[in-house]
């Protein structure tokens, strides 16, 4: 008995510890591991538009699940997940390129060069545009240094 309520203490002590080491996580999750807040990436090229996809409707890939609109949508994304996957793991494509791991807002969005980019909300989205190849650029070469810490790590206040 003893046993077992020492390797119980342990597990919730490893939790706990993980816990507060701030996860890293190269793909944007949110709630039971979903990615861009439930939305089809495939339909942003598509349909031009956001559009939620469903339980229904789902893949996997880099640790992230992604919800679909359609079967259809489905079977694109699996056949071709660089293609459809959002920039910069769907973090926040401005906030990248300053160096930050922001949430999004999945109707914030611009498709450029046949790539997906996401940004923290449609004020954001309009400082992207303003120069969206000198951001992707500063973006890219950011990325490789921030993509495996934590999200409190690069939003900490300098």
């Amino acid at each position: 008995m003893k046993l077992k309520q020492t390797l119980k203490f342990a597990a919730a002590a490893g939790a706990l510890i993980f816990s507060s080491l701030g996860f890293a996580s190269s793909v944007n999750i949110g709630n039971n591991d979903v990615a861009i807040h439930g939305y089809d990436p495939v339909a942003y090229f598509t349909n031009s538009k956001a559009i939620e996809g469903s339980a229904e409707y789902t893949a996997t890939h880099d640790g992230a699940i992604y919800r679909f609109s359609s079967q259809k949508n489905r079977d694109l994304f699996k056949a071709d997940t660089e293609r459809y996957a959002p920039q910069f793991g769907g973090y926040c494509a401005m906030g990248v390129s300053l160096n930050k791991k922001l949430d999004v807002d999945p109707q914030a969005f611009y498709i450029d060069d046949g790539k997906l980019y996401l940004n923290l909300n449609k004020a954001v989205q309009k400082k992207w545009l303003t120069d969206v190849d000198g951001h992707v650029k500063s973006a890219d070469r950011i990325w490789s240094g921030i993509e495996n810490l934590s999200v409190a790590a690069t939003n900490e206040e300098d």
